[in-house]
């Protein structure tokens, strides 16, 4: 059996508690090395095999796995945040389908939550933004064309933007153009719930200045929208005493 464990957003008690059951019962657990918090590995039993896929292709990985499978052992692949946004398990999954070999996925702290929670951040505020846009720059791998930060940027919802550190000159010229303004709010979140954790509020127009006075290179999501600097909003129907839900009546 193999297990796709989210590993949350850097903390290493920000794990589920069923992905950490998963790690202290695995018998191999291959995590990527290059964003994972290694604390977790500390979960594992002295017997586990432990191997970095940041230094692996995806060939290597799953050779692993069916090596393991024969083996009669339990795996875990451990990706970073939760393994359903940008951790590429949808093609390790399809040639685990091939070869008949089970597996389930457990949800994990994505690193969008994180850098809320950094912020103290409500992303869908009413009448300011009810919609969050994740996305990220194209770079040395493609986007659909149909995907471009412009017209995300033409919704004017507050958007989440991942793997785009070192580009964030680029970056600030797609949304502007798309039809933010250089003075919008934005926020710069560096490691999000770990203990080197930063975080900048800025604007479109001062990201890349802000990551640059600040020494911030990869590792890092951008935040755009008014949500991350509302002054003014509406109060919340669901708590409103004159609003009627399926639990308590309006007050008269």
């Amino acid at each position: 059996m193999v297990h796709f464990v989210g590993a949350g957003s850097g903390a290493p008690d920000l794990i589920t508690v069923r992905g950490k059951k998963y790690l202290e019962e695995a018998d191999v657990i291959i995590y990527a090395g290059s964003l994972v918090n290694p604390q977790l590995l500390d979960y594992a039993k002295d017997t586990c095999e432990i191997y970095n896929s940041a230094k692996m292709t995806l060939e290597e990985v799953i050779s692993v796995m069916e090596q393991a499978e024969k083996e009669q052992k339990t795996t875990v692949r451990l990706h970073t945040g939760d393994p359903c946004i940008y951790g590429a398990i949808r093609e390790q999954m399809d040639i685990l389908d091939e070869k008949g070999i089970a597996y389930d996925t457990c949800p994990g702290v994505s690193a969008f939550c994180g850098a809320a929670s950094a912020l103290n951040l409500e992303y869908t505020l009413p009448d300011i933004s009810q919609s969050v846009i994740i996305t990220r720059m194209e770079g040395r791998t493609p986007v659909p064309a149909k995907e471009s930060i412009q017209s995300f940027a033409a919704h004017q919802a507050t958007m989440v933007i991942f793997l785009s550190t070192g580009m964030l000159e680029e970056l600030s010229r797609r949304l502007i153009e798309g039809g933010y303004c250089a003075d919008t709010p934005a926020a710069i979140v560096y490691k999000a719930t770990w203990e080197d954790e930063k975080k900048f509020i800025c604007t479109v127009g001062t990201l890349a200045q802000t990551a640059k006075e600040n020494n911030i290179t990869k590792t890092a999501l951008m935040i755009i929208g008014d949500a991350v600097r509302a002054a003014h909003y509406n109060r919340s129907k669901l708590y409103d005493p004159t609003f009627t839900t399926e639990f308590r009546e309006a007050a008269k």
